[in-house]
């Protein structure tokens, strides 16, 4: 695709956006930065919907990173042991608590850099976190922005960094932490991963794979 071309791709999905879907915003529910940070982690390979069936009795039991430092890990585990991969995920929750406190006076660091620092944040959950609290201009890159970035012609990226530069050269600073919710969004409840609902996609008009394919509505 043309430089030109895709500048006017990103100008006409942004619009569409911005005129349908004008206050994004994680599904996640949390009620402050650390308790935003053991959900992100938590939602790894997880439903956002799922997650917050659990994290109400978390946050109560754990409502500062010293009392989750201080906790066993059964205790944590019984907290979380239905949600996936619960074993890694007590440890790293113990982990990273211990570290805000060790290192960051028990303060979420806005810093994506030192965030990634944490055990059990990476790169994306990081971004998240720099995004949604600190209204950092960083786009975290999921599965779903992938796929629907892809679909649409957004990057032709192969790999979760090169995805995550295309989209950050390409959508302005101050409009990355809502292109990041409405890619997400779009994702799980549109262009969904199977069987993405076409018919009711407001950017077909501009979707690359839609022009190409023989997906059929």
């Amino acid at each position: 695709m043309k430089r030109s071309e895709r500048r006017e791709l990103y100008a006409n999905v942004l619009k569409w956006f911005m005129e349908n879907v004008p206050s994004p915003s994680t599904e996640l529910h949390y009620d402050s930065p650390f308790h935003l940070l053991i959900a992100v982690i938590l939602s790894a390979q997880c439903t956002d919907k799922r997650v917050n069936m659990y994290t109400p009795d978390i946050f109560r039991r754990f409502p500062d990173p010293k009392t989750l430092a201080e906790a066993s890990f059964e205790e944590v585990y019984s907290l979380i042991s239905s949600i996936s991969f619960p074993n890694n995920k007590a440890r790293h929750l113990i982990g990273m608590a211990a570290m805000l406190c060790d290192r960051f006076s028990g303060e979420v660091p806005s810093d994506p850099e030192e965030l990634t620092e944490l055990p059990g944040v990476g790169r994306k959950t990081a971004n998240v976190i720099a995004s949604v609290i600190y209204s950092k201009p960083v786009i975290a890159v999921d599965t779903h922005v992938f796929r629907v970035s892809g679909r649409i012609g957004l990057s032709d990226g192969k790999t979760v960094n090169a995805v995550e530069k295309e989209l950050t050269e390409n959508i302005p600073p101050e409009m990355r932490a809502d292109a990041h919710h409405w890619l997400i969004l779009h994702g799980r409840y549109v262009c969904t991963a199977r069987k993405p609902k076409c018919d009711k996609c407001g950017l077909k008009e501009w979707c690359r794979e839609y022009r190409t394919s023989n997906i059929t509505i």
